[in-house]
């Protein structure tokens, strides 16, 4: 498959490069808008092939697509609140890269992200959110706890949490372990910081 701008990714690291480099168009305000037309909607319609799964928070100002300057049916997107883990979301991970064969899945974290700022405040003063909101601030403590300096400083925990996140897909996703040992998939954690609209590579298995 072509795309604008060159050959559809195969490979991890061409699927990343082709993230990354979205992102520095989102950056400077030079977006293709790629696969965003008439045309292609009805190409797309029959089957779908996306080059990425994008695990990301569901934060309303991370919108996937947006961010990284893509289209309908190029990124396979699953998001919840702190990007936290669950049977239904390692489900839908593995069928990105098992069935649709996305070389990548990027978990995508950010700053000033509620869910650790909740998790923080929950450690620091013992007051937990009421509802299933408890449920994900249970998720993320452990990646807070794992920052030498998580419950100072909101940046170092949100980042443990991407990399603990990264972790957790491979340790306990049996196929994409496997995927990520034979080489045809890469986990990268990203960090999205919302000012400046730039993305940076801060964890990874499988990366070349």
């Amino acid at each position: 498959m072509h795309v604008m701008g060159g050959t559809w990714p195969k490979t991890p690291a061409q699927a990343l490069d082709m993230l990354l480099e979205g992102n520095k168009r989102f950056i400077v305000g030079d977006r293709l808008h790629p696969h965003q037309d008439t045309d292609h909607r009805t190409a797309v319609a029959p089957a779908q092939h996306p080059f990425a799964v994008l695990f990301g928070c569901a934060d309303s100002r991370v919108a996937a697509e947006i961010i990284f300057d893509r289209g309908l049916g190029d990124l396979f997107v699953v998001r919840t609140a702190g990007h936290v883990i669950g049977p239904e979301v390692l489900g839908s991970i593995e069928y990105g890269v098992d069935v649709l064969g996305a070389p990548l899945i990027a978990v995508l974290g950010h700053d000033s992200c509620g869910a650790v700022a909740a998790t923080r405040e929950a450690m620091v003063n013992g007051v937990t959110p009421p509802g299933f909101m408890r449920d994900v601030v249970e998720r993320v403590m452990l990646s807070v706890l794992s920052a030498p300096d998580g419950l100072t400083n909101p940046d170092a925990a949100g980042e443990a949490h991407v990399g603990y996140t990264v972790d957790l897909l491979v340790d306990r996703s049996n196929i994409i372990a496997q995927r990520v040992a034979d080489g045809s998939c890469a986990v990268v954690g990203l960090s999205y910081r919302l000012a400046e609209g730039s993305v940076r590579l801060i964890a990874g298995h499988g990366v070349p």
